[in-house]
């Protein structure tokens, strides 16, 4: 049974890869993810604010619009809670690369191109085997247009793309007018993989004490429909590579992933519930299934459901939504 894939120009010994977690906060975690069977690790991110801390204008780029919409300013945290600051991030990404035989991918988070350049630079010299860009924005401003949105996207790209050699991937929200353009200039742009899809941690309302609050809620295994439905559109139309992420608690995750057209399936709320050795048991699993239905690798599986290998390619579009509409049984009609 032959599982290795392509990610990034990367060759993998599987598709399964630790995404960004808490779990990879120092180089025993790093190391147990290796030990678990995790075939590449997104190290955690580096976050813009911790960057913007180490100069004079951190501040005052703070202070630049809050008098319009201070509130969605709260939604994020304090830079002082942030555990690890930029020195020590790359020392430990260092370590962690010196310590592993496993792919270790930088990821940078932020919303400018600003600050960047330099630590995209420090990371492939740290050892890093690719940078992973989780551009996390949030359009508070209502005058803020979509085309601006995308240019903030495609800036960042374009800036780290410029500034080192090593793969660099953007992991992507769904929330474009158009995503599939919007995939379609990434890949123009030169970027080596997209990862679908981001999970946007958004707040809820404490009714009791009526605040607003920030609480973490890991995937849960529906949420692979939307990033499942994208792969397998966007598989075979892109040079670049794909990564599925969100969801993934099973082998059965997987498995769609891959057969929508994934390269790369990464994984974060399993881990976090059952631990690092999860992925060893994930790959397990995926290896058993093959086997009973005789495939002989990954690259036979990859793309064998996406939209342009099916039988109705309409099942990925509108045609599909009136089936779907019409199947459905309600209980308490009568027979």
């Amino acid at each position: 049974m032959d599982l290795r894939t392509k990610y990034l120009g990367l060759e993998l010994k599987h598709p399964v890869v630790a995404s960004s977690s808490p779990l990879s906060s120092d180089v025993d975690g790093i190391k147990r993810m290796e030990d678990g069977g995790a075939a590449a690790i997104v190290l955690f991110s580096l976050f813009e604010e911790q960057i913007r801390q180490e100069n004079a204008m951190f501040e005052h780029v703070l202070e630049q619009g809050t008098e319009r919409f201070a509130e969605s300013l709260n939604y994020f945290p304090e830079v002082e809670d942030y555990a690890v600051g930029p020195e020590r991030y790359i020392e430990l990404l260092r370590k962690g690369v010196e310590s592993t035989e496993i792919p270790i991918i930088a990821s940078l988070n932020g919303v400018t191109s600003e600050g960047w350049i330099d630590y995209a630079k420090e990371m492939q010299q740290a050892g890093a085997s690719a940078i992973e860009l989780n551009v996390y924005h949030i359009p508070a401003d209502l005058t803020e247009s979509g085309r601006a949105v995308e240019e903030r996207y495609l800036s960042v790209l374009r800036a780290v793309r410029s500034a080192v050699t090593i793969p660099v991937a953007m992991k992507l929200s769904p929330f474009f007018s158009s995503i599939g353009d919007m995939c379609k200039q990434f890949d123009d742009a030169g970027v080596d993989g997209l990862v679908l899809f981001n999970r946007f941690y958004q707040p809820d309302f404490d009714l009791d004490n009526l605040e607003v609050v920030n609480t973490l809620e890991l995937s849960q295994t529906s949420e692979i429909r939307l990033p499942l439905l994208w792969i397998a559109i966007l598989h075979g139309k892109l040079n670049c590579s794909l990564a599925a992420t969100r969801g993934v608690h099973s082998r059965d995750e997987a498995i769609k992933y891959i057969m929508a057209g994934a390269d790369a399936v990464m994984t974060t709320s399993a881990m976090l519930k059952h631990g690092p050795g999860f992925v060893k048991t994930l790959v397990d699993d995926m290896r058993s299934w093959m086997e009973r239905r005789e495939y002989s690798s990954v690259e036979q599986m990859k793309g064998s459901m996406s939209q342009q290998s099916v039988a109705d390619p309409s099942a990925f579009e509108r045609a599909n939504y009136i089936k779907i509409l019409e199947s459905f049984k309600n209980p308490y009609t009568p027979m």
